[in-house]
C-alpha cells in the first residue's frame, strides 16, 4: 500500500492504511496536553489515538495534491449549505491529479418518495416519520446547559439535504471529473474496501446518495 488516503468526518471509524480526521469539540478537547492522559486515567477517552482533529471546510492540516483517495461517508449533510462549496474545493485541492474521491449523503429524494407513498397510502405519521429520516429539525427543544451545550456543539443533525443529481452539479462546479453514482465496494481500490461500511450506503433498504468523482489528470497527462 502507498500513497497518502485521507477520511474526513470519520467520526469513530479510523481504519489502518487511512490518515483519519474528524472535528468533533470532543475530539479537540481530548487532543489537548494534559486532558487525553486525564482521559485515559478515567477511561473516559472516546476517539481512538490515530484520529486527529481536522475541519474540511476550514482545511485539513495536508500539503495540496499530496493525497491519493478520499472519502467521506455522511458527512456533507452537516455543513451548513453555503460552507459545501468551500469543502469540496479544499477537497479537490488535496488530491493528487488522477486521485479519487467517493462521498455518501442522506438520498433526499428516496426519503421524498417514501414520503409520498406513505402519504397515499393514507398512513398517519407520513410526515413525522420524513422528517426523522432526514434528521432535520427537533422534536423537543433543548433544556439545561448539557442538551444547549450538545444543540451547538452536537453536530448531530442535518443541516442541508442532496440528491444524486445535486450533489453531481456542485462536484462538477468543485472541478472534479469522471463524476457517478457508486456503490458499495465498487471502487476497484482496495484500500477503499478497508473504510467503507455497507450498511452506510442504504437506508431502509433504499440506497444513499454515493457518488465518486477524480481530480483530473494533470495536462499532457495519459487518462486514468
Amino acid at each position: 500500500m502507498s500513497g497518502r488516503y485521507v477520511q474526513y468526518g470519520c467520526g469513530l471509524s479510523a481504519p489502518e492504511g487511512w490518515n483519519n480526521f474528524d472535528a468533533s469539540p470532543r475530539l479537540r478537547l481530548e487532543r489537548l496536553p494534559g486532558v487525553g492522559a486525564l482521559a485515559d486515567a478515567l477511561g473516559f477517552r472516546l476517539f481512538p489515538r490515530n484520529i486527529g482533529f481536522g475541519d474540511i471546510v476550514a482545511g485539513l492540516p495536508l500539503p495540496d495534491g499530496s493525497v491519493d483517495a478520499i472519502y467521506a461517508s455522511h458527512v456533507l449533510e452537516h455543513l451548513a449549505r453555503q460552507d459545501i462549496s468551500r469543502a469540496l474545493a479544499n477537497t479537490f485541492r488535496l488530491l493528487r491529479p488522477g486521485g479519487v474521491f467517493r462521498m455518501i449523503v442522506p438520498d433526499l429524494a428516496s426519503r421524498a418518495e417514501r414520503y409520498l407513498r406513505d402519504r397515499a397510502a393514507g398512513r398517519h405519521g407520513a410526515a413525522d416519520a420524513f422528517m426523522e429520516a432526514c434528521n432535520v429539525g427537533a422534536t423537543k427543544r433543548p433544556k439545561g446547559p448539557v442538551g444547549l451545550l450538545r444543540s451547538l456543539f452536537g453536530h448531530s443533525g442535518h443541516l442541508w439535504m442532496y440528491d444524486r443529481e445535486l450533489i453531481a452539479d456542485l462536484l462538477q462546479q468543485a472541478g472534479f471529473v469522471d463524476v457517478r453514482p457508486c456503490e458499495f465496494h465498487d471502487s476497484g481500490d482496495p484500500i477503499f474496501d478497508l473504510v467503507e461500511d455497507r450498511g452506510r450506503f442504504f437506508d431502509d433498504g433504499e440506497p444513499e446518495a454515493a457518488m465518486q468523482a477524480r481530480r483530473p489528470n494533470a495536462p499532457g497527462a495519459a487518462s486514468a
